[in-house]
């Protein structure tokens, strides 16, 4: 007997999901998907299956849009075990080296400033960067290890919130491109004793929190109590990661054109930048870059 085909239903929004530890984040993607019966859907950045937390998930319009939470800075709070490092960098990997944790807070403290602000970071081989057209964490896999160019990243926040030995509580506010995993492992070998990733959890992404997002399990039971479209109550709007934009309205004559991919003039427009536009009856209906002439030009559009 063939099999019935699904019909997917036109979902449009961003949903803040909880990531649970041991699911890689794809994986959460497509669970949520499949609950919400969903046609089109995207994450804004894989957590790693270690990690928990903050995980914002495009469907529909909103995919237009995720490239600019992937851009976004992030916040996680992290426990370093010292003493042990593994092969990943996290809880994951092989122990590589024990050794005997000899420091207390007041040494790791006194470590900290040193990783604020901005760094140098050479990102781990087990990572999704590319090299040659193959991931590194294939290569690592394979037992290859291969040169990696130093980045510049930005640490916001570092502090220590409890400290129990062999394990640091920490937390941190962070640029995109940042390695948490990296992060530990150098500060474990500054201290001389080694560290890695015990746990992680992401407790913010762009505008987005903790206290926004909504576990699978809340999901499943709602799905089973309702159905796809009980779901759609967690579903923010499209332009929900691109509230801190300026916002401009455009008369119902410029919206038409704009929306027909022409550039157009607006009173009281920012001489540069990006914007979120809407129409005359407060519709989002895309982004736009107001270009060298001063008129605003479509980049991203809705379609109705």
């Amino acid at each position: 007997m063939a099999q019935v085909k699904r019909i997917r239903r036109a979902v449009n929004g961003v949903l803040i999901l909880d990531k649970p530890r041991g699911m890689s984040s794809n994986q959460a993607l497509q669970k949520v998907r499949w609950l919400l019966n969903a046609e089109k859907a995207g994450h804004t950045g894989s957590l790693d299956p270690l990690a928990t937390g903050v995980l914002p998930l495009c469907f529909g319009e909103a995919t237009k849009f995720s490239q600019y939470l992937l851009d976004a800075d992030k916040a996680y709070e992290t426990v370093a075990q010292l003493g042990v490092t593994t092969t990943t960098g996290d809880a994951e990997g092989e122990v590589v080296e024990q050794r005997e944790v000899t420091v207390g807070r007041e040494a790791i403290e006194a470590l900290l400033p040193r990783f604020r602000g901005d760094i140098e970071q050479v990102p781990p081989m087990y990572s999704a960067l590319k090299k040659d057209g193959q991931p590194l964490y294939k290569l690592a896999r394979a037992g290859e290890v291969v040169e990696r160019e130093a980045r510049s990243v930005t640490i916001a926040r570092l502090e220590m919130l409890a400290f129990e030995s062999p394990c640091a509580t920490l937390a941190v506010s962070c640029s995109k491109g940042t390695y948490i995993r990296t992060l530990v492992e150098d500060l474990g070998r500054e201290l001389g004793c080694g560290a890695h990733v015990a746990a992680l959890r992401r407790t913010q992404a762009g505008p987005f929190q903790l206290n926004q997002s909504v576990t699978l399990e809340e999901l499943e039971k709602v799905h089973a109590e309702g159905g796809n479209e009980a779901l759609d109550r967690f579903l923010l709007p499209v332009d929900a990661g691109l509230e801190h934009w300026p916002l401009l309205q455009l008369s119902e004559h410029s919206a038409y054109y704009w929306l027909h991919g022409q550039p157009v003039r607006a009173p009281d427009m920012p001489k540069f930048g990006m914007l979120r536009v809407q129409d005359h009856e407060g519709r989002f209906i895309g982004i736009g870059e107001v270009v060298e002439d001063g008129r605003l030009a479509p980049r991203r559009l809705i379609r109705s």
